[in-house]
């Protein structure tokens, strides 16, 4: 069976290497053009570029699959599937109909729930206990085609989405494998989504980052987590802006206003919320580097 790979960043990397190392004829790959990355705006290759050169698979860059020689070139690889991980672009239905068993994807949640761009970061946010991936077929509705198969997974206490991601990351490879295995066996058959209960989950952006104190305690912890790695959650404490990396709950109850610093311990700087406390365990001042809570504040101490 002919596979055409497409995928840009980490986790579609990880899903190229499972199935390269599964013995999947993957005849060709499309990934995103190489764009100026960091200070010094190199270019700078796609993660799934890099997999894709070391292995000596070609390689498709277009920017953009509805240009007519883009749809062409797509089409002399007479792929049997397409399989989509988180490429940055819509196929048009021109591209959705050339492969003879179709286009699969591999969606970071368990759908209907969590259509969208950010869906792993989303069930952290909203303090979700579980998610997983979803093998589905791509339709021209966004993240809406019958669903093939699952996987599940529990979300840590104190997990991040950056941490989730990377088990989603090996969780969606397996889920790849096991799909094109079964599409090759002729074992696969679409389940349709029950649209009712489908919700979205936008794209990330840094206007969501402060933190509201008003919050409970666990929904403060869970904000810091679901933005952790990008865009990170930020807070003013003492009239200086600090992005906040990793918070704890603290037991028991905060008899105080929400954004109260209740005190410093030898961990990190407990922080009063609408509901219970939380604890900031590493956070980064304007201007500065990420360090310890303890570390900072014992140099710039905060009035309790």
């Amino acid at each position: 069976m002919r596979v055409v790979f497409m995928g840009t960043p980490d986790i579609a990397a990880t899903c190229l290497k499972g199935i390269l190392e599964a013995g999947v004829n993957v005849v060709g790959v499309y990934t995103q053009p190489d764009r100026p990355k960091n200070r010094g705006m190199k270019l700078a290759l796609s993660p799934v570029k890099e997999v894709a050169l070391s292995k000596g698979l070609p390689v498709f860059q277009p920017e953009n699959l509805r240009e007519e020689e883009t749809v062409e070139q797509l089409r002399l690889l007479q792929p049997d599937v397409v399989a989509v991980v988180a490429y940055g672009r819509i196929l048009p239905q021109r591209v959705l109909d050339i492969p003879q068993k179709g286009c699969i994807n591999i969606h970071a949640s368990l759908l209907p729930k969590y259509r969208g761009s950010a869906p792993y970061q989303w069930a952290v946010l909203n303090g979700d206990r579980q998610t997983g991936v979803t093998a589905m077929y791509l339709c021209r509705e966004m993240d809406a085609g019958d669903m093939i198969d699952t996987a599940v997974t529990p979300i840590g206490e104190n997990e991040t989405a950056g941490e989730l991601l990377d088990r989603l990351a090996v969780l969606g490879s397996e889920l790849l494998v096991k799909t094109l295995k079964r599409m090759e066996a002729g074992e696969v058959r679409g389940i349709p989504q029950d649209h009712s209960q489908a919700t979205y989950a936008p794209m990330l952006d840094k206007t969501i980052c402060p933190i509201d104190w008003n919050r409970t305690a666990q929904q403060v912890h869970d904000h810091v987590r679901g933005l952790h790695p990008w865009p990170v959650a930020t807070a003013e404490l003492g009239g200086k802006r600090f992005k906040i990396h990793t918070t704890v709950v603290v037991e028991g109850k905060a008899d105080a206003a929400p954004g109260t610093v209740l005190g410093l311990t030898k961990t990190g700087l407990q922080i009063a919320c609408g509901q219970g406390a939380v604890e900031i365990r590493s956070l980064q001042a304007e201007g500065g580097k990420r360090m310890a809570a303890p570390d900072y504040f014992r140099g710039h101490p905060l009035e309790v």
